[in-house]
């Protein structure tokens, strides 16, 4: 019998992770290759290995010495057609965003179709008819909401890592019956909210509401009745996560960029930041910073960028002016 020492399994990632470290690793691989030289009964050195039934054995005296070698070879397996044209270890990496994870199973292509007889087309047929009859409720919404929530990703450009958290989220939604009497647009755009908000991928309701043709309420409604029902803790939005953003948008350069991070850190020490909305105070410091290094841009420019109005960008200016005491620096920049 022969053992295979697995060092590392696939992830859903579609990385390989480690399962035991490295040093412990090279020490059981010191032990298991260390070769017997000679035959502990009758002392003998003519010793051969036999690596298909994985023993060792005398030849002189014929005692098995060892009868669970470990092969420690690639362990290449294929259950394609074209078994010898490529060589693969595993399959594809389970995902989220796949209704059945990628795991099931699905009868044929429509390619195929055009490859079999007449009989077997109706058998083909059939076979892929039931296979749809027999799935279940939650596959059939899954099946739809996860093409609506890759197209929603694409069109806000989200990472992969988002796109799987917020599949995992809605799938938890549907398991726990949170979808029923709410539209299952609505609760993809709020578990893709939600996603954004806890890898910190700066994204406003405005934004999603757009990408979802979803009134932006509407996503904060079902976003905040998601997340509290599926107790999923979520960080308050950090400003400075939007500055990269709107700096881009409005061209600015880095230096405007960071003297932006700096008023909002001075800010944030001020408590001026607590109970007033990430973007406007976001938008209001890049402003500040704009007119600082004579990079200067309107209100309403900077306001079309953030997606607030004029008002918040004029509010939350005389705020940090006043309590920051940046008007003489503001004024001696509006001199030069």
């Amino acid at each position: 019998m022969i053992f295979k020492l697995n060092y590392s399994k696939k992830g859903s990632d579609g990385c390989d992770n480690k399962i035991i470290s490295d040093d412990i690793y090279k020490v059981v691989i010191k032990m298991m290759k260390k070769k017997i030289k000679e035959c502990p009964d009758c002392a003998s050195k003519n010793i051969f290995q036999n690596s298909e039934k994985g023993e060792t054995v005398c030849r002189d005296c014929g005692l098995v010495i060892e009868d669970r070698m470990i092969d420690f070879s690639q362990e290449w397996r294929d259950f394609e057609d074209d078994a010898g044209a490529s060589k693969r270890r595993t399959g594809a990496p389970s995902s989220q965003t796949s209704y059945d994870q990628g795991l099931g199973t699905e009868i044929g292509t429509t390619s195929d179709y055009y490859k079999l007889g007449g009989k077997d087309k109706d058998k083909f047929f059939r076979l892929r008819k039931w296979q749809y009859r027999i799935s279940t409720a939650i596959e059939r919404n899954l099946k739809v909401a996860l093409a609506e929530l890759k197209r929603v990703s694409s069109f806000l450009k989200l990472p992969k890592q988002v796109e799987e958290e917020a599949a995992r989220i809605y799938r938890l939604a549907v398991q726990r019956g949170l979808v029923r009497g709410r539209s299952m647009e609505s609760v993809v755009a709020g578990a893709l909210y939600a996603a954004c908000r806890r890898h910190e991928v700066p994204r406003t309701l405005d934004e999603m509401g757009e990408a979802s043709g979803i009134e932006k309420k509407e996503i904060g409604r079902t976003y905040r009745f998601i997340t509290r029902e599926l107790e999923i803790s979520i960080k308050p939005s950090n400003p400075s996560d939007y500055i990269p953003r709107f700096a881009s948008a409005l061209k600015l350069s880095p230096e405007t960029q960071s003297k932006s991070v700096e008023i909002l850190d001075m800010a944030r020490d001020v408590e001026l930041t607590s109970g007033r909305g990430p973007t406007g105070i976001a938008a209001a410091a890049l402003y500040v910073a704009s007119l600082i290094h004579g990079e200067k841009r309107t209100q309403r420019e900077v306001a079309d960028v953030a997606g607030v109005t004029e008002v918040t960008i004029r509010n939350r200016y005389k705020e940090l002016i006043k309590k920051l005491k940046l008007s003489k620096e503001v004024e001696k920049h509006k001199k030069k």
